[in-house]
């Protein structure tokens, strides 16, 4: 496995962002024993407010964001008196960046994020997952739901292959797979409803993606997404599902009004999950796929409101 490592300097005086960075080595290929080039990886992620605070909020990002999506959210969280911690997912952010499109699994991710979530000993955990955010995030709680105290999804899902995809995100996976130029900027422009983003937030965006080698786990993303049953990944989300519908911890959906991709889940995880009964469920009004761009600040206080609630 070749890796990259975006040069710290792509990151220096980006708008509203100076978290000091934090790193986490974890174990490259845990699905082979042996291998040539990297054995390790560098998982980034920052930690703010409080160590000793009673909540930790885990803000998990997707695709092809990285923390720094949750700018605008981050500082409500701290002024509310929580400890918040942002990781940046293998092949986005300041984590490092294996170059092959193969060296990304679904399972390699989900595998790499237990290995950091268990290496920091993070317990008592909010999370507040969006997108891919989701798709990992929620394997997290299935696989160790002990370290979790409550769940908000937003804008996300879980797939197990056994009804069809949107339309929308069907023509998403089709365009990431097709584009000659993957522009990160303007892929971020294309899920918000704020026009246009600003130079510098754009910029942010950009940052960890020098030019396209560093780009080949936010290619392959989409097409990671279990569509149909047998992916090789379904399996092991309907397997999730089952330890999800016994999860009866506080689970809240907030989900946004103009997100044609996941447009509908919320309905479905406040069916199938225990921990949504009697929780204020929500919608974000004006507020496209990245709602944390979009309404960031009502977004934030949406969670305050439920862990004070809980």
């Amino acid at each position: 496995m070749n890796v990259l490592q975006t040069p710290d300097e792509r990151f220096d005086g980006l708008a509203d962002w100076s978290y000091k960075p934090i790193y986490t080595t974890i174990k490259a290929l845990p699905d082979i024993d042996t291998n040539s080039g990297a054995t390790s990886l560098r998982m980034h992620h920052i930690d703010t407010g409080a160590p000793d605070a009673a909540n930790t909020v885990l803000c998990m990002h997707g695709e092809p964001s990285w923390s720094y999506l949750y700018r605008k959210m981050i500082p409500r969280f701290v002024s509310a008196g929580h400890r918040v911690i942002a990781p940046d997912l293998i092949g986005f952010g300041r984590s490092d960046k294996p170059t092959q499109t193969a060296d990304y699994t679904y399972e390699r991710h989900v595998d790499w994020m237990a290995q950091w979530l268990v290496a920091n000993d993070l317990t008592n955990l909010t999370l507040v997952c969006q997108d891919w955010g989701g798709l990992l995030g929620l394997r997290l709680v299935a696989l160790m739901p002990e370290r979790f105290a409550r769940v908000v999804a937003a804008n996300t899902f879980l797939n197990t292959g056994d009804r069809p995809p949107s339309d929308a995100f069907l023509a998403w996976r089709k365009y990431s797979q097709e584009t000659p130029v993957f522009n990160i900027g303007n892929i971020m422009q294309g899920g918000c409803k704020i026009k246009p983003l600003s130079d510098a937030v754009r910029a942010a965006y950009d940052a960890p993606f020098p030019d396209d080698s560093y780009k080949a786990g936010a290619r392959v993303f989409p097409t990671l997404v279990p569509i149909s049953p047998d992916d090789p990944s379904a399996l092991a989300n309907v397997e999730a599902w089952t330890s999800l519908r016994k999860f009866d911890k506080p689970f809240l959906t907030a989900f946004s009004d103009s997100d044609p991709v996941t447009a509908g889940g919320d309905r479905y995880f406040q069916r199938e999950i225990p921990g949504c009964v009697g929780q204020a469920h929500t919608t974000i009004t004006d507020a496209a796929h990245f709602l944390q761009e979009d309404a960031g600040e009502r977004f934030a206080d949406v969670v305050n409101q439920f862990i004070g609630a809980n």
